[in-house]
């Protein structure tokens, strides 16, 4: 979500005037700086202070140059980011991300920082102009905020209750997209599968995805993140029975003891995961499953723990996202008894990788043999140019390298390859491709690449041309799985 949020910003930057500076531009020499933040994780916090206080110096010797902070860090720290760092010129929030070329103008005839965070919605993303990134894969908002109260996440605080946009306005920008080239499209929303709470229609997920079904020239529909609360046998029908909704799943587990669910406040137990995944499985059997787990969330017991081990060895994720459990201030779980200690929490962090891993891997060899369908992406392979291959996703996502074939393959097409080896994160076809399939999304990434349009290094979206961040830590912090 937050990467299609700096879709928008761009959108909008470019829309305003503003150009994007070059690949190659140096550190500093960009005019405007935008930093995208979330507040899930506390790195982000470090990561962003840190980064701020390493172009103060910069901007000191370019006076024209601005800073903006929008997003989660944003709408929670407000005032705070530019008493931290007064150097910055325009603090917006996560409900008027469309207000940033007028701050940034504002700031600059004024000459004094604007603060500018809106309590709720002013327009939904989706109106926003948008520059993305890929050609052929985009994604379109179903929904924004969220209806759970989770203890351990800052999110709902920060991005308010859940909004629905009206059916027909998602199809209308889902036919678009198609319409200029995109072939695969993501569904996003901060708790994707409760979409219809706010239009009073229960089903409205499952119609969603069938309506997507019958969009010509579509192939490819996934969505993220659902909550196995409100994961209903609708849906997986409508998973099963719609050709391009792809059999992938990304439910966040978080824990797998009652007990730490219950402490969590999330409305649903290990019966039910795991429940979900076997009904998922019934009617999709290639489906690859992956999900969010949190360590260490205060109370955990080994044996709590060991549950979780056990919903990981039954549910055989073909990848689980791990995080560390860490404080957010402002959150229930900050505030509760039982905190776990970091070397506790690190031992059963690495436990678990360990298994999931082992796991990831066995899941992987039993694609060795097979033929499958594979999307040809850009960026995704960082060796591919030293070693011959393209790379891309298959129907369930799994990440795939092949060799590279004699006739020209463009970001977008479909090869069709056999799987000859599995490692626990890829899987790798080394003999020829049976055949490369030609589509529209390639031809589209063509015209992009002709025009000049492939993606630049900023005006910065993130931090690309800031320098490099501080290192992360052993593990990542608690994440919500949610957005």
């Amino acid at each position: 979500m937050n990467v299609h949020d700096s879709e928008r910003l761009s959108g909008l930057l470019e829309e305003a005037g503003f150009v994007r500076a070059p690949e190659g531009t140096g550190e500093g020499e960009a005019d405007i700086v935008v930093f995208n933040t979330c507040a899930v994780r506390e790195n982000a916090d470090n990561r962003l202070y840190g980064n701020l206080g390493r172009l103060a110096p910069i901007k000191a010797r370019r006076p024209g140059m601005q800073i903006a902070v929008g997003g989660c860090l944003a709408q929670k720290d407000r005032d705070t980011i530019v008493k931290k760092a007064p150097w910055v010129d325009v603090v917006f929030g996560t409900h008027n991300i469309g207000s940033l070329p007028v701050l940034l103008e504002r700031a600059r005839v004024q000459e004094e920082a604007q603060v500018e965070i809106a309590e709720s919605l002013e327009a939904f993303p989706s109106t926003l102009p948008t520059r993305r990134e890929s050609a052929y894969a985009a994604w379109v908002s179903i929904s924004v905020g969220c209806n759970n109260t989770c203890t351990f996440c800052i999110v709902p605080a920060l991005r308010g209750k859940e909004k629905d946009r009206r059916p027909g306005d998602i199809l209308a920008e889902v036919e678009t997209l198609v319409a200029e080239g995109v072939t695969e499209i993501t569904l996003l929303g901060q708790n994707v599968n409760a979409y219809g709470s706010d239009i009073g229609d229960r089903e409205a997920f499952s119609k969603l995805l069938r309506a997507c079904g019958k969009v010509e020239g579509l192939e490819r529909v996934r969505f993220t993140s659902p909550h196995p609360r409100d994961f209903t046998d609708d849906v997986i029908s409508a998973m099963a029975e719609t050709e391009n909704v792809m059999p992938q799943l990304h439910m966040p587990l978080q824990s797998g003891s009652d007990t730490v669910l219950k402490a969590m406040r999330r409305s649903y137990r290990q019966d039910r995961y795991l429940g979900i995944i076997e009904k998922v499985r019934a009617a999709m059997p290639d489906a690859a499953i992956s999900t969010d787990i949190i360590v260490g969330f205060p109370g955990e017991t080994e044996e709590d723990f060991e549950q979780t081990l056990h919903v990981v060895r039954e549910a055989r994720f073909a990848q689980a996202f791990t995080f560390q459990y860490s404080k957010r201030p402002g959150t229930p779980a900050a505030e509760m008894d039982g905190q776990v200690p970091k070397a506790v929490v690190q031992e059963r962090y690495e436990r678990l990788v360990a298994l999931q891993e082992e796991i990831s891997w066995e899941e992987n060899k039993k694609q060795v043999g097979r033929t499958l369908e594979v999307l040809v992406a850009e960026g995704e392979g960082r060796k591919d140019d030293a070693t011959r291959r393209l790379s891309g996703r298959a129907a369930d996502n799994r990440l795939v390298h092949f060799a590279r074939p004699e006739e020209p393959v463009r970001p977008g097409d479909v090869a069709t390859v056999d799987i000859t080896y599995a490692a626990p994160h890829h899987l790798l076809a080394e003999g020829p491709a049976r055949g490369v399939r030609r589509t529209r999304a390639g031809d589209a990434w063509e015209r992009r690449n002709a025009a000049g349009e492939k993606k630049p290094a900023g005006v910065m979206l993130g931090l690309p041309t800031v320098g490099a961040p501080p290192p992360l830590p052993a593990a990542p912090a608690a994440g919500c799985g949610c957005d």
